[in-house]
């Protein structure tokens, strides 16, 4: 996650934008930026995110990093959102029903796995939290990124997260959803249904 902060750190300087897909090896827990470190599994290879929000267990996922100017999205809401448009737009060409999570009623209790629970604007399937995403803004730039789940890996959120496979009844591989992902960035903004509309999204202007 190194290398995601640096392309942060370079659009601040050259006002450019990317897209990265990778990874892990070995599988290793990342942790928010102010999570405390007590939260972290014993013994486990472990690495602190420059954005915030809970604890992910990396394995058998595509990890995505979108880095670029505010000014490109409008603003960071909207960049949340039409991220997850694009991203659920690709889940949803490998045969997903992906939508977009509800806000929800009230802020629930802390939750040490980021995947404990959807918030408002995330991708979700079958009811299920699919993809967990953070952000962080660094001057007139920001960094988002998060983790699609192709397999079962997230030992403290059993009955929040769903993947890939669960979902589609077969393994995906990294490279069947990578060229999903790159394709979907590269077409016309569709709006993605939302359960129930997510205020903000059927408005996105096409990119």
């Amino acid at each position: 996650m190194a290398v995601d902060e640096a392309l942060l750190d370079d659009v601040v300087k050259s006002g450019g934008a990317f897209l990265r897909l990778y990874r892990w090896d070995p599988p290793t827990l990342s942790i928010g930026r102010n999570q405390p470190v007590d939260d972290v599994i014993p013994d486990a290879p472990w690495v602190r995110r420059p954005t915030g929000g809970q604890a992910v267990w990396h394995e058998h996922e595509v990890t995505y990093a979108v880095a670029a100017p505010i000014a490109q999205f409008g603003s960071l809401r909207n960049a949340y959102c039409e991220i997850h448009t694009r991203i659920a737009a690709a889940l949803r060409s490998l045969g997903v029903d992906a939508l977009l999570a509800p806000a929800p009623p009230a802020r629930p209790a802390r939750q040490v796995s980021c995947f404990a629970a959807p918030a408002g604007g995330e991708i979700i399937a079958n009811g299920r939290k699919l993809v967990g995403s953070a952000q962080v803004r660094r001057g007139d730039a920001f960094l988002q990124h998060g983790s699609i789940l192709l397999g079962g890996s997230q030992p403290a959120s059993r009955n929040g997260e769903t993947t890939l496979a669960t979902v589609l009844g077969r393994t995906v591989s990294f490279d069947e959803a990578a060229s999903a992902l790159i394709g979907a960035w590269g077409k016309p903004l569709t709006p993605v249904p939302s359960v129930p509309p997510v205020s903000g999204v059927a408005s996105l202007a096409p990119a």
